[in-house]
This record gives C-alpha cells, structure tokens and sequence, in this order.
C-alpha cells in the first residue's frame, strides 16, 4: 500500500513539474507555473523521504520548517540586484547537492551493503558521472557568483588550455579506477576514496578553469549553462538511487536549462562553443574600450524637467531597461511615470532584450515586482521594426544591448550581437550615473548620436524629477 501511495507520489510531482514549466513560458503565468513546480519538488522530497524512511514524521516537518524558513528569509532579503548571484549560488548549492547524494552511495557500498543494488560498473559510471557535473557545477556557480557582484575578475594565463585538458584527463583517470573497483566486492575502501576525492577535487578545479576566464558579458549565458548542470547533476544522481521523480526533475532542468543557454547565445548572435572557449589564454581586460580622447568626445545633455515635456507631447514611449535600473532600484517610479503619460494619451512600452540585466530575465521578472502590465513588456525581435515611428526612447540603465557599435564595428567584441534599434527613433534619452562602459567593457556610440540626450545621476532621482515635472504639467 505504501508503496503505490509513493509511486502515485512521484507521479503526481512529476506532472507537475512538466506543468509548471510549461507555465513558465509565459510572464503572465509564470508566477503561478513557479508555485505548481514548488508543490511538485516538495511531493516528491516527502515521497523521497518516506521511501528510504531517512526520517520520522517529527523529523521530516522539522527539516521542511527549516528549509522553508531559511527559502523565505534568502526571498525576501535578497534584493533584485543581488538576484542573478542567487540564482548562482542556488545552483552551485544543487550540484553539490548531488555530488554528496552520489558520493554518499560509495560509502555505503564500501560497507558491505550489496543486496540493495549491486555496485556495478555502469552504476560507478554514475556516479563518478553525477560527483564530476554536481562539483563542476558548485565551483563554477560560485566563481559566477563573484563576476555577478563584481569581486572575481575574468583572467586567464598562458597554459589555462592545456591545464584543463590534464585536470580533464585527470578526472577520466579517477573515474576509471572507480569503474575498475566496481567488479570487487565487498569495496576496497582506501582505493575507492582515494579516487572519488581525487575526481572530486579535479572536477572542482576544472569548474573554476572553465568559468574564470569568461568575460562578464557573457554571464547570463553561463548562469543559463550552470542551471543546465545542475539538472544533470541532479538527474545522474536519481539514477544512482533509482529514484525516478529525481530523474524525471533533473532531465526536466537540464533540457530547460540548455534550451535557454541556446537563447540566450541566438540573443548574442554566438555559438555556445565560442562563449565557452572564448577567454581561454587571455586575460580580460577593457582593452577593446575606446581611448580616453574619444571618450571626450562632447554629448548632449538634458534636465528631468526637459524630459518630462519631451515625453509628455510624443505620441509613443519606448522605455528599455538594463542592469542599472535594478541597482537604483527605480522601478516602481519608472512604472509611475509611465502610468502618468499613458493617462495623457502616450502609447507607452517596454522593450526587453534578452541579455539584459545578469541573468535571463532579469528585466521581466524587475518590472513585474512593480505590476507592471505583461501586455506592455515587448520583445526584442518584436519592437525593433516599431523605433523609427517611436518619438521617444527612454533608456534606463541599459549600454550594450543598446550599443549601435554592434552593428558596425567588426572590432568590437559585441560586434554582430543583435541589439534594439533605439538608434532609429527620433529622439533618444540615456539614464546614466557616468560615461562609463558597460559590462562588455567598450563606449557605447549611441552616447554620442545627435539624437541622445544624456539624463545624468541615479535613475531613481532623475525618473522621480521627471514624474514632478509631469504632475506639474497636467496640473497646468
């Protein structure tokens, strides 16, 4: 009876995660697609626990209440800001999550538990499969973590490339001795520990060398490839355990997660190989900015109040969010001032370019905190054809997904990455705290087109002056 109960259990989790990411598609039932998939992950860790009887009842809430509490406190603390490392560090803590489950499962072999699963080859392949992805997974989520909030700068030094092929052969030669130790029994436990640590400790390094010398640019992407691991990771360990909502959740992840990663390389207009192996040798550096004369270069600059009398007699905003809307946290007043020009009659939305912010996204999931209506939020390939009829584009925070240096600089390194046209409509304001480049590291030209304004100082102080200069405009 138990039994089938458990089984019903996991089908029941598994449906629901296949719904609810079906729902995840879609930002207006996104939200609710999150909570189906939440309901589903605690079905089956319930089901899970029962199962291998791990734990008492009295034990098992006990867990659950600290586990959500700690959920609750991480979701509420944590700002928008600080979201993209969250989500990295939310993976990294996955994979070693099952790199542990995995390991676990060797120990237990080494203590003459056979009859359960005989320790086969194929099931050492596993789980050297499963340490290899979950600890590639945990270093390289929290070097990302460090290029999200600025403190692990990209580097590379002559020999990385070499390097990492020997950690790799390294790893192959710890997983070998495993598969080779499978055919003993009971386990020889000094050689097998020997040699799960040392694949451990590889697959750690090689996660490091595989992330480091990635450009900040290119984040977004590998917080997508990071996720991806982690269902990997987590799919690999659910054939260890023969546990088949585990298979069926990180299968789920991992496909989901690369499908993304395959987006958000289509967004940059590279190929997955290039984002990956790009760094590898050089050390990052700004290099590829432009020179400080050029940076001298005059720009026109307006006031909050000139802002505010250009938008409220145009026919149709534009409003393209970046990364440093979030650091101003200026998005409930960006929501304001668009309610207060659609009430006189302005055609206002929002464009969203698929790499915008650190984390694909960022900038749907920031607008919608501030209700921001879904209706308005437009995608990149869908509004680009409408900027040469817009009167105005606001852009708050954004550099690179707006650099017209993709499309005519074969020297930039954003060179040929798709970008949203704002270039093409008739009047461009720049949010900005400085002329500083943006995370690729290059000046952005359309700083110094004759159609740009520049608006300088925090978004939020200079979207909260607009919003009065509005108020005083409809009150007149």
């Amino acid at each position: 009876m138990i039994d089938s109960l458990i089984t019903i259990a996991y089908l029941v989790a598994a449906a629901l995660f296949i719904f609810g990411l079906k729902r995840l598609s879609s930002p207006r039932t996104a939200r609710a697609g999150n909570r189906m998939a939440a309901v589903g992950m605690l079905v089956a860790v319930v089901a899970a626990l029962f199962e291998e009887q791990i734990l008492n009842p009295v034990e098992l809430i006990a867990g659950l209440a600290l586990g959500g509490a700690i959920g609750l406190l991480l979701a509420r603390r944590t700002k928008m800001t600080s979201m993209p490392e969250l989500v990295a560090a939310f993976n990294g803590f996955g994979g070693a999550a099952s790199a542990f489950v995995a390991a676990a499962e060797v120990m237990r072999f080494a203590g003459g538990e056979e009859e359960i699963i005989p320790f086969t080859p194929i099931l050492a392949l596993t789980i050297a499969l499963s340490v290899l992805i979950g600890a590639v997974t945990f270093s390289g989520s929290f070097v990302a973590f460090g290029k999200l909030n600025g403190k692990v700068k990209s580097m590379g030094f002559p020999g990385l490339r070499v390097i990492s092929i020997l950690v790799g052969l390294g790893v192959i030669g710890a997983a070998a001795i495993m598969v080779q130790q499978a055919e003993v029994f009971p386990v020889e436990i000094e050689m097998t520990t020997t040699a799960l640590l040392a694949l451990a400790g590889l697959a750690l390094v090689l996660g490091i060398f595989l992330v480091l010398p990635i450009g900040g640019a290119d984040m977004p992407v590998v917080v997508a490839l990071l996720n991806s691991y982690s269902g990997l990771a987590a799919a690999a360990t659910g054939f260890v355990l023969q546990n088949y909502a585990l298979i069926v959740s990180g299968a789920l992840v991992g496909a989901s997660g690369l499908i993304l990663t395959m987006i958000m390389c289509d967004a940059m207009n590279r190929s997955l190989l290039n984002v990956l192996l790009g760094g590898f040798g050089a050390e990052a550096t700004k290099a590829s900015a432009k020179s400080g004369d050029e940076e001298e270069r005059p720009v026109r600059q307006t006031s909050p109040d000139d802002a505010a009398v250009l938008m409220s007699y145009a026919g149709s905003v534009i409003i393209v969010p970046g990364y440093g809307l979030a650091v101003a946290q200026a998005q409930h007043e960006v929501r304001e001032m668009a309610d207060l020009l659609q009430k006189e009659g302005v055609e206002v939305r929002y464009a969203i370019h698929p790499v915008a912010g650190r984390m694909p996204g960022h900038m749907n999931v920031l607008l919608a905190e501030a209700n921001v209506s879904y209706d308005l939020l437009v995608e990149m390939d869908d509004i680009n054809a409408d900027f040469p009829s817009t009167d105005v584009v606001l852009v708050v925070g954004a550099n690179d997904v707006v650099n017209p240096a993709a499309r005519t600089d074969e020297d930039s390194p954003i060179y040929g990455m798709p970008i949203l046209n704002v270039d093409e409509a008739e009047n461009v304001i720049v949010l900005k705290r400085s002329m500083n480049t943006g995370y690729a590291g290059v000046q952005n030209e359309l700083f110094f087109n004759p159609k740009t304004s520049m608006l300088f100082g925090d978004a939020k102080d200079s979207v909260s002056g607009i919003i009065s200069e509005l108020k005083e405009l409809q009150t007149a």
